[in-house]
């Protein structure tokens, strides 16, 4: 069956660092498009960043410079990253699966930045 998991989320600190993983199961992984997206309350999910079955990358515009997407094939996990965690940070984040038409969610980690 086809899974995807997201962990490492939790209550970090300002500043602090964070690396998300997100495993996937049930599918080929290395011809999917793996990305990041994350939902703050009371806001639209918002595209963080794609990396493509050879390690292309694409970023969005609110977070570049501060966050790095890299997967591991043989592992079948893409990770996301920052050193720079900001309160606004605050949000569930999701992995996702693409390929053409075919999109699979997992079902999010909370990340709380705060004091």
């Amino acid at each position: 069956q086809v899974q995807l998991v997201e962990s490492g989320g939790g209550l970090v600190q300002p500043g602090g660092s964070l690396r998300l993983s997100c495993t996937a199961s049930g599918f080929t992984f290395s011809s999917y498009f793996m990305s990041w997206y994350r939902q703050e309350p009371g806001q639209e999910r918002e595209f963080i960043a794609e990396i493509s079955p050879y390690g292309f990358i694409t970023y969005g515009d609110s977070v570049k410079g501060r966050f790095t997407i890299s997967r591991d094939n043989d592992k079948n996990t893409v990770f996301l990253e920052t050193d720079t965690l900001k309160p606004e940070d605050t949000a569930i984040y999701y992995c996702k699966a693409r390929l053409w038409g075919t999109n699979y969610w997992g079902q999010g980690t909370q990340v709380t930045v705060s004091s």
